[in-house]
């Protein structure tokens, strides 16, 4: 195995549709998901296209980590929602229905930003694994959005071209920066209205 280098957005591999890979069971398909895992792990990344490693084939990994997982209707064999390592080769997705969220989202092309992104809330999503078995599932909330935004790098797209509103995109330690403001605000103008003698209930850190 060995770690591969991440593209990063600007990189013309990212803005390219990926080829369908036509023997799945190829060594130098097999060799590539084993890179990809230990690159995605060594990233601490939730989910990686081939594209983003200069490799452009339909190919996506993903998992659904526990605490990101309260889903309904989830995989078989995956208590509360989470997923471990999955592989979805050729992949294909359909959305179940119009419903769609915003939530926000980052990307291992896109280091240190992060943008609010609507995305079919409900879908099914099919391909092989990494075994070559036949895949089908739906999926609903952070599963969806996951596969979502993976699959979209096998078509060229990467979340910022999916955003309704690029005042919700920046940074994360700015916005996090930004919220903690907000917050502190908010805090001091509820503390403003409470009688004197109130003031010493509001937390510390709100009071400041």
């Amino acid at each position: 195995m060995a770690l591969l280098k991440i593209a990063r957005m600007g990189h013309p591999v990212l803005r390219r549709a990926a080829l369908p890979v036509a023997d799945p069971s190829a060594a130098r398909i097999v060799r590539l998901l084993a890179d990809m895992a230990e690159t995605m792990a060594d990233a601490g990344g939730i989910g990686l296209a081939a594209p983003q490693v200069h490799v452009p084939l339909r190919v996506v990994m993903f998992m659904v980590p526990a605490v990101r997982a309260a889903e309904p209707h989830a995989p078989a064999g995956s208590p509360g929602g989470s997923l471990p390592l999955s592989v979805l080769i050729n992949p294909e997705i359909e959305p179940l229905g119009e419903e769609m969220e915003e939530s926000w989202e980052g990307c291992l092309s896109v280091p240190g930003l992060t943008g609010l992104v609507p995305r079919f809330r409900r879908i099914r999503y099919s391909g092989v694994d990494a075994e070559g078995q036949a895949v089908s599932r739906i999926a609903e909330g952070f599963h969806a959005r996951v596969v979502q935004h993976e699959c979209d790098h096998l078509d060229g797209i990467l979340y910022p071209a999916r955003m309704r509103d690029l005042r919700h995109f920046g940074f994360v330690d700015e916005l996090q920066r930004s919220v903690r403001m907000r917050e502190d605000e908010e805090a001091r103008s509820v503390a403003a209205e409470q009688p004197d003698q109130e003031m010493s209930q509001v937390p510390a850190e709100e009071a400041n």
